[in-house]
């Protein structure tokens, strides 16, 4: 599976008993590390108000990055347009392409604005019998995020993020907006151009992020864009997700047929009980984001041990314990095999959360090292 490339999505994790100063640092840390280890590309997610997890801004954590490393690509996974403009966008990572030409994706997910009604039926062409995809992938009951979306505190977010009385510009034509400002073409209809200088013809890859088969998998899909479904969050459906995408493509000055990336939650360690150790508190940190209360620092095992589970907080993060793959480099790139069939992934995103910088750059070293062989 070496021609399966890897790369690394980092939510910048704060483990409990540290700073947000200190996960910036391990994620610098990491980035290096994972190149020289041979990982293809490093990400970093959006996420606002939680105590858990320091990567609020994209670009400014990869302008510190790609100054510490100097070949793995470097990108965003995603940046969140519900609450940016297409302008400010093609500015902030043009200033990055400057200085790091050819290095940076720009992932562009539809998050911080409305969110779409949510879809009832699956319209995904792989089969999923008995909650297994034809291969055995585990494709659990689809998560509903009702629940997380229409809480006081998603409701906070989107106050704090946009400005008073404004309201997120359409997807599919902010994602116009920015191919256009990107390409030069951008005109009004009274024939206005706009050039962004830094940003009209830098060299990043746009890539759109999505959960499932719906507006984000079409619009990557009609444009011809690369796309990176998540299994990591939505396990339930990332079939759905990466088969809208190829019935939607059409070919593009980029791509003449569908190029997808797709997600997983992992940790890796010597054997399949030190890795299981590692991810204990995994849970108990997903917990906390499925109840809108924010992800809380990674705790440590022995925190993770002293909560006192409900059957309703078992049912919250039931999917994702089912789907994040733990154990030996052997057991874990087993799996990641079985999601690379299942999916057609052209590429695997690796997030790894342990308490420990030691145990997290270890788990990527262990993977890779067993990548190789294959």
């Amino acid at each position: 599976m070496s021609d399966i490339p890897l790369g690394v999505l980092d939510l910048v994790p704060v483990p409990s008993g540290a700073t947000a100063a200190d996960a910036l640092r391990n994620s610098v840390e990491l980035a290096q590390l994972t190149e020289e280890f041979g990982y293809a590309r490093y990400w970093f997610a959006e996420h606002h108000l939680n105590p858990g997890v320091a990567g609020t801004s994209p670009a400014v954590v990869l302008a510190l990055t790609a100054a510490a490393t100097s070949t793995i690509r470097l990108g965003s996974g995603a940046v969140q347009l519900g609450h940016r403009t297409a302008l400010s966008t093609v500015e902030e990572f043009g200033l990055l392409d400057a200085l790091y030409p050819g290095r940076l994706d720009l992932g562009l997910g539809r998050s911080g604005g409305r969110p779409p009604a949510e879809k009832t039926e699956s319209p995904t062409t792989t089969p999923v019998v008995d909650g297994r995809a034809p291969n055995g992938l585990v494709i659990p009951p689809r998560f509903s995020f009702a629940r997380l979306l229409g809480s006081p505190r998603v409701a906070l977010h989107r106050k704090l993020l946009l400005l008073p009385n404004a309201e997120s510009q359409d997807y599919a034509e902010q994602i116009d907006d920015i191919l256009a400002l990107l390409a030069g073409t951008y005109r009004t209809e009274d024939g206005v151009e706009a050039h962004v200088v830094p940003g009209e013809g830098a060299e990043v890859e746009v890539w759109i992020l999505g959960s499932s088969g719906g507006e984000s998998a079409q619009v990557a899909g009609e444009r011809g864009l690369r796309f990176a479904a998540n299994y990591h969050v939505s396990p339930g459906t990332v079939l759905e997700a990466v088969d809208g995408y190829r019935a939607y493509f059409q070919p593009s000055d980029v791509l003449d047929k569908p190029y997808v990336s797709v997600s997983a939650d992992v940790v890796v360690a010597e054997d399949d009980a030190a890795a299981r150790e590692l991810a204990t508190g995994y849970g108990a940190w997903v917990r906390s984001i499925r109840t809108a209360e924010g992800a809380i620092p990674f705790p440590t095992p022995a925190e993770a041990r002293a909560h006192v589970w409900t059957d309703e907080d078992r049912e919250l993060v039931q999917d994702r314990l089912d789907t994040q793959f733990v154990g030996s480099p052997q057991h874990v790139a087993d799996r990641l095999e079985q999601l690379q069939e299942a999916t057609g992934a052209d590429e695997l995103l690796i997030t790894t959360i342990t308490h420990d910088q030691a145990d997290r750059v270890r788990s990527y070293e262990l993977l890779a090292a067993e990548w190789r062989r294959r």
